[in-house]
């Protein structure tokens, strides 16, 4: 008889792990059809969720931004029939208390991989532009106005609740159009300098008298711009004109700058943050980087070969295969007559023609697709500036 009760005791602790096995199997399933329906590009969506266990529990850990991904998932687990322990936190974090939108406070901000200042420099974001607050340790886990994810220090940026933020949004502002600047402590550029300047800061507008403009930080510090390098940003959003000829000009200001992993502004440029620049001066929100840029806009040819069906300002997308996968790495913008610029690391002009003494063969061979941007405006996935809520 005893034998006989191990026996059962065996087979039923054996059936029950087979069970929760395949119950864990189904939650995992259902976790990753939920992932690559909400947050396939973990770049700029949060859906981190995982499972443990606690006995014969099965316990949901993890987090995510978007509530209807999570409802999604808990129904999911309800009709595969599987009893689970919700643990998935939604954010912004209640650690915040309600702080969940900051504004950049440096002329240039470094969003990273990591909270650490060794980490790998993501992307950037300029001063007076807005970001999302998820959550925070010593640096804050943020949001940048096209979507992109990453850490940022404390130090650059202001976290601000709803109505503080609504009041910066509501505020007139101006953008700063030249690549690099200062603003001073008085109207006199002989005065000391409150911070360097670059291209698309946004300040707000305070009064303007005798060439200068006095503007206001977002931590309430005030200084003074020099009024023929700066205009109304509203006046600037309504009389933008992105023609092939103006992004180009943008982007010709930058021949000759080297080359940095994550850069987006006028300081350092990568080769995404060279295309996203020229179009953002021209009044165009490009996606952050250029395996994300290659599906915006339509698609104009896939072979180098038939580089004369092309447009100025056309995107060029280079890259590999492998394992069966299309790689993008890098991207140029399209001058005409065969030539391209792009940021080889410095920024130059090269030649899709063999002819030319700037031919790049490594480039001509790696070609995989040119897009259009504007004959998309407004569709897909091409978005212009005043369009956007952040910058409304």
């Amino acid at each position: 008889m005893k034998i006989f009760n191990k026996l059962f005791l065996l087979i039923f602790v054996l059936m029950f792990f087979a069970c929760q096995s395949e119950q864990i199997n189904d939650a995992e399933k259902n976790i990753d059809e939920v992932k690559h329906e909400y947050a396939p590009d973990s770049r700029v969506a949060i859906f981190n969720v995982s499972i443990e266990k606690d006995g014969g529990k099965i316990i949901l850990v993890g987090e995510t931004n978007n509530l209807d991904a999570k409802n999604e998932l808990l129904s999911k687990m309800k009709e595969s029939e599987i009893t689970i322990q919700d643990k998935i936190t939604i954010l912004p974090s209640k650690d915040l208390e309600g702080k969940i939108y900051g504004i950049v406070n440096a002329s240039v901000c470094n969003i990273r991989a990591e909270a650490k200042h060794a980490s790998e420099l993501l992307t950037q974001s300029l001063l007076g532009h807005p970001l999302r607050i998820y959550k925070k340790n010593e640096y804050y886990y943020v949001q940048t106005t096209d979507n992109y994810l990453g850490w940022l220090n404390g130090n650059e940026l202001v976290t601000m609740n709803e109505t503080e933020y609504k009041d910066w949004q509501d505020s007139k502002k101006i953008i700063f159009l030249k690549e690099t600047g200062f603003s001073y402590s008085k109207p006199d550029v002989n005065s000391t300098r409150v911070s360097g300047l670059i291209m698309a800061d946004l300040l707000k507008y305070i009064s303007k008298k005798d060439g200068f403009t006095k503007v206001e930080y977002p931590d309430g510090r005030q200084a003074y711009v020099l009024s023929n390098q700066c205009e109304s940003f509203d006046l600037w959003k309504s009389k933008t004109n992105p023609t092939a000829e103006n992004i180009l000009n943008v982007a010709y200001k930058f021949l000759g700058e080297p080359y940095l992993w994550g850069g987006t502004s006028a300081k350092m440029l990568d080769c995404s943050g060279l295309s996203k620049t020229a179009y953002f001066m021209n009044g165009i929100i490009l996606p952050r980087d250029a395996s994300q840029q290659v599906f915006v806009g339509e698609t104009i040819i896939e072979n180098a070969e038939e580089y004369k069906k092309l447009q100025p300002a056309d995107l060029l997308f280079f890259g590999y295969e492998k394992n069966g996968r299309e790689r993008i790495t890098h991207v140029g913008i399209y001058i005409g007559n065969g030539k391209y610029i792009h940021q080889k690391g410095p920024v130059v002009i090269n030649s899709f023609n063999e002819s030319d003494s700037d031919f790049n063969p490594s480039r001509f061979r790696s070609f995989k697709r040119a897009q259009r941007i504007l004959t998309s405006i407004n569709k897909n996935g091409v978005q212009l500036v005043k369009n956007c809520e952040f910058y409304k």
